[in-house]
């Protein structure tokens, strides 16, 4: 396991709303690839990861850490202008998706809506505000804070236990 530079969890009344919040802070992007690759390495399919953060906030830079835990030797890179990308990893894929360029989700809605039902698949999604009727409540929603050049402060919400699990032995 790698070392971050702070960690912190709770679990927000958990009788009430059920949420394991995590939040780690990274001062390197090395960090940010070294956390992704983690949480990368504990993924078996069917996980679905929000991605929430302003733009050139690491998103993309996540996805490619988290490909690699998942042992993809795949080329990840932003899908912004294809809007969707998949990656192979041994028997799973990963489906890398990021709505930043559209106003409406139109058909690529139903492809994620596909993708999320697939075992075998994980999926990450950046600027996921116009899908979140197709996103299932049960996700790791991971919202990245800039705080410097390469600093970033990662606040991460599990809803259920398969997520929960991701990420509660970072």
């Amino acid at each position: 396991m790698f070392a971050y530079a702070s960690l912190q969890t709770e679990v927000v009344n958990p009788i009430l709303v059920n949420i394991m919040r995590k939040i780690i802070k990274v001062n390197s992007l090395v960090e940010t690839t070294n956390l992704a690759f983690n949480i990368g390495k504990l993924l078996k399919g069917g996980e679905i990861i929000e991605l929430i953060s302003d733009l050139g906030g690491g998103k993309t830079a996540f996805v490619k850490g988290l490909a690699k835990g998942m042992g993809s030797d795949d080329e990840v890179s932003s899908p912004t202008f294809t809007i969707s990308r998949v990656y192979k990893a041994g028997n799973l894929e990963l489906h890398h998706y990021d709505f930043y360029r559209l106003h409406h989700a139109g058909v690529v809605a139903a492809q994620l809506a596909e993708s999320v039902n697939e075992n075998h698949v994980v999926v990450a999604v950046e600027w996921g505000k116009i899908v979140q009727g197709v996103l299932p409540a049960h996700r790791l929603k991971i919202t990245i804070r800039s705080t410097g050049e390469n600093s970033r402060t990662f606040v991460m919400e599990a809803h259920d236990e398969k997520h929960k699990k991701l990420i509660e032995n970072l």
